[in-house]
């Protein structure tokens, strides 16, 4: 069945960052077949949480580089994907699903993710964390292990 758009989660985008990563293969394997099928989409909190990490310092569970380095990723996803807008009904929804599927503590993040898909009408986000997901019944989680290398 042809994924015909896909939000890309943070975790999927940090992998493409780094080749050295043993799940870049699987990663890069996915995105490939998925924009062949359609358009990838990213959010504000997506290339928010990239750049938290890549320029996170070592010693801090980050990659440590410079704002430069951090800036050539963002400028390479922005070229291959397409931003999903931020906007007030965005907000409305993740209030709505935070409080009507009792989400909390970490998971608030996935669910602005989803808030956002709700609202543009994107059904698949391809993640590492699919079971974070499930809860939200109109939505599908693809794992990049679900795609032929």
């Amino acid at each position: 069945m042809p994924v015909e758009e896909c939000l890309i989660d943070t975790n999927v985008l940090l992998r493409m960052t780094r080749r050295t990563d043993p799940h870049h293969p699987k990663a890069y394997s996915a995105l490939s077949q998925l924009s062949e099928q359609g358009t990838l989409y990213f959010t504000h909190q997506n290339i928010a949480e990239l750049w938290n990490v890549l320029t996170r310092p070592l010693a801090h569970n980050g990659f440590g580089l410079s704002k430069a380095d951090a800036e050539k990723e963002v400028q390479a996803i922005e070229a291959g994907m397409t931003l999903l807008p931020d906007s007030e009904r965005v907000y409305r929804e993740w209030r709505r699903i935070v409080l009507d599927y009792g989400v909390s503590g970490a998971q608030v993040h996935d669910a602005r993710l989803a808030a956002t898909m709700i609202v543009h009408g994107i059904r698949h986000i391809l993640t590492f964390n699919a079971a974070d997901f499930r809860r939200y019944d109109d939505l599908i989680a693809l794992h990049p292990d679900s795609f032929s290398s």
